[in-house]
């Protein structure tokens, strides 16, 4: 596997975003499904696991922790706080932005324990909550970093305005966003930002919630919870026109010679050298396929021919509901006149 930088770590240049495993995308996995795919992407050299305090409501890390604790010196392992499932006075467990010292600090030492590990390598503030101030947030976690709970600092969907009033306060070493070739939003300054500021750029959602595999053609046999129900992009009358844009997009990556998966990746890597895309995936059959990016050579030209095929222009639908829109700070194209 060939390998990228996050701060001080080397990783595998292809991550591997977890919450699949566990969350978002209708009935999750079995338990040992999950853990075949965790231990499947360590056997073929994945070195970079990210997972969050939301996923499953916690399932996500108590799965993560348990399945890679006896791999902890190989791998870079992620989390984030700041928006977690929360036990509410009735019982009932809900999904809470929270970036206040005090519900940060909650929120690491709940990770540490499902982790099972003493510290975390790389921690994101999942979400900006705006009611706090970003140094206010930032801060909290530059104090795990002190205590040693914590070696590193990143955060999630934020702007470049956002990324340098917390690097002020504390070096930033990776900022997560969603971008693939249909979510072009971090072009417009975060990962300008990223490369003067020296942090990674780490890209999820990085095959277009499967639309970029060519493997979701219907949207009505999605599951009653599936996420994408939320977004209209995914919308009948809105993936309706963004399917004809796949018989352009597999006739270039037939002409690439990889299949239309890798060729989401492969164009990640060759954006720049400070992105690392972060897939995911419940299937080690997907996942050996989505490493293989890694060895996808793409011509300038192709290059060319691909991003003015999809991109913000050619796409239908925002790739948020208003109501997640509003819990996001990151900058947004005018839309298409």
């Amino acid at each position: 596997m060939k390998t990228r930088n996050i701060g001080p770590f080397t990783v595998s240049a292809i991550g591997l975003g977890c919450m699949n495993l566990s969350h978002a995308y209708g009935t999750p996995p079995p338990p040992e499904q999950g853990e075949r795919v965790l231990l499947a992407a360590l056997d073929s050299g994945v070195t970079l696991f990210d997972t969050a305090a939301l996923y499953g409501l916690g399932s996500n890390e108590l799965l993560v922790g348990r399945v890679l604790k006896p791999h902890r010196g190989r791998i870079t392992l992620c989390s984030k706080g700041g928006l977690a499932g929360v036990t509410g006075d009735d019982g009932v467990r809900r999904r809470v932005i929270d970036g206040r010292p005090e519900a940060i600090r909650r929120d690491c030492e709940n990770s540490l324990r499902s982790l099972q590990t003493d510290v975390i390598d790389l921690y994101y503030l999942h979400r900006w909550d705006k009611k706090v101030p970003i140094e206010e947030s930032v801060g909290a976690i530059s104090r795990l970093v002190e205590q040693g709970k914590v070696r590193t600092l990143g955060l999630s969907e934020v702007s470049a305005a956002t990324i340098r009033k917390a690097h002020a306060v504390h070096p930033v070493t990776a900022v997560q966003t969603e971008y693939s070739l249909w979510t072009r939003n971090p072009e417009i300054a975060v990962l300008d930002t990223c490369r003067e500021i020296g942090a990674a750029f780490v890209a999820f959602s990085p095959v277009a919630r499967a639309f970029l595999c060519d493997a979701l053609h219907d949207v009505s046999s999605l599951d009653a919870k599936d996420i994408r129900r939320t977004m209209p992009r995914f919308e009948p009358a809105n993936y309706a026109q963004n399917l004809k844009l796949l018989p352009g997009y597999k006739a270039l990556a037939q002409e690439a010679g990889c299949t239309p998966a890798q060729l989401a990746l492969a164009w990640l890597l060759h954006k720049a050298p400070h992105i690392v895309p972060i897939p995911g995936t419940t299937s080690v059959e997907h996942l050996r396929e989505d490493l293989a990016a890694a060895d996808v050579k793409l011509s300038p030209d192709l290059l060319i021919r691909l991003e003015a095929h999809i991109n913000q222009r050619t796409v239908t639908g925002h790739r948020y509901s208003a109501q997640a829109r509003s819990e996001v700070d990151t900058e947004e194209f005018d839309p298409p006149v």
